[in-house]
């Protein structure tokens, strides 16, 4: 299990145990973190579960797959370094502390 903190664009911040095995995204949606709407329920064919991993974090999550980086050019203001699809990150115990920052809106 891993403590995952969420940030919305306005500064909230929301601090929740996410089982391993799941993804950041279901860690929001269990949650019910305002911001991510995984339109296409975790199934990387959408953008609408993007953030921006906090910087400390970038080179500690597994490399982007081509799939995630051809949704993320639909994302809302995508960072080439920091935007991830939330569905795509799987919760290990490696992930306790991760920060993840919302963007101002989904598209």
């Amino acid at each position: 299990m891993a403590k995952i903190t969420y940030v919305e664009h306005d500064g909230t911040e929301h601090t929740v145990e996410v089982a391993n095995g799941l993804t950041v995204m279901e860690g929001a949606r269990d949650n019910n973190i305002p911001g991510i709407e995984a339109d296409c329920g975790g199934a990387c064919a959408c953008s609408t579960c993007h953030v921006y991993v906090d910087q400390e974090w970038v080179a500690k999550l597994p490399p982007k797959e081509d799939m995630e980086m051809d949704m993320l050019d639909f994302a809302w203001e995508p960072d080439p370094v920091r935007s991830r699809l939330t569905c795509q990150i799987k919760v290990t115990d490696e992930l306790d502390g991760l920060v993840v920052h919302l963007p101002e809106r989904q598209i």
